[in-house]
């Protein structure tokens, strides 16, 4: 998909349309320019420019992410760093191989490897020995990039809380295709959530995580496991172009509340 052809893109144009707004285009559209009286704000990817520097760092940082959630007493799936080897001035690799394998055996379910930083599930990983661990950390390292290790859990229910200073604009849950990931890109499909029970738990503990990073505008993955909700991820880039192909009106809604507090 190229840059100026994405939904978010179409969503700040309309937006910028209605407010005599002037948008430029550039970087094959993934920066988009604009203008506003003697005003000039950007948008870059999926972030539009709402979230402090280092929200997004955190956010971005799936390892440290888990760290402050767990600091600040919210449940969450716990994300372990491993960085790339071939960095200096780290630790000795088969220090590192052997905590990933303690790692292993204290997880009789296996592990989720992926890189500490990224989304739309790319390079994700199911371990359940150590021939399959290696493979994994080693196709991430490859690419270059560190490594969270997550343990491997069975979820019963994801649903993702779009929100903007803590209120909830979407929130839909994920329903799994035929394998393990529950990503839109991956098969999964969307139903949105209303109102009702999940939605207003999911909510809750999506406003706690948010509040707890100092983040403003982002998307929150929140899990059941055992009849419990946990969070599991949280994205700076609030990306909903899988989504936008099946609720338009209701993407384009919500960054128009996002554009909104930009403008304010």
């Amino acid at each position: 998909m190229r840059g100026e052809q994405r939904i978010f893109v179409e969503a700040v144009r309309r937006y910028c349309a209605r407010h005599a707004i002037t948008v430029e285009l550039r970087s094959g559209g993934w920066l988009i320019v604009m203008h506003k009286g003697g005003r000039r704000h950007f948008a870059l990817g999926y972030d539009i420019g709402l979230n402090s520097a280092i929200a997004h760092r955190i956010a971005s940082d799936k390892a440290a992410t888990a760290d402050i959630l767990a600091l600040a007493g919210i449940p969450a799936v716990a994300h372990t760093l491993f960085s790339n080897p071939a960095r200096a001035g780290l630790a000795p690799q088969a220090a590192a191989q052997a905590a990933m394998r303690d790692l292993l055996r204290q997880h009789e379910q296996g592990l989720v490897i992926k890189p500490n930083t990224g989304s739309s599930g790319q390079l994700v990983f199911r371990a359940r020995d150590a021939t399959g661990l290696a493979r994994a950390t080693e196709a991430i390292f490859t690419a270059s990039l560190d490594v969270a290790i997550a343990p491997f859990v069975t979820i019963e229910e994801e649903v993702r809380v779009v929100l903007l200073d803590g209120q909830p604009l979407v929130v839909y849950s994920k329903q799994r295709g035929a394998d393990w990931h529950h990503n839109l890109g991956a098969g999964a499909t969307a139903l949105l959530l209303d109102r009702g029970e999940m939605r207003e738990a999911c909510a809750a503990i999506a406003a706690r995580a948010t509040s707890a990073i100092g983040i403003r505008f982002a998307s929150v993955d929140v899990i059941r496991v055992e009849g419990r909700w946990l969070v599991l991820e949280i994205n700076s880039g609030v990306m909903m172009e899988a989504l936008g192909r099946q609720h338009r009106k209701v993407v384009e809604e919500a960054y128009a509340a996002a554009l909104d507090a930009v403008f304010a």
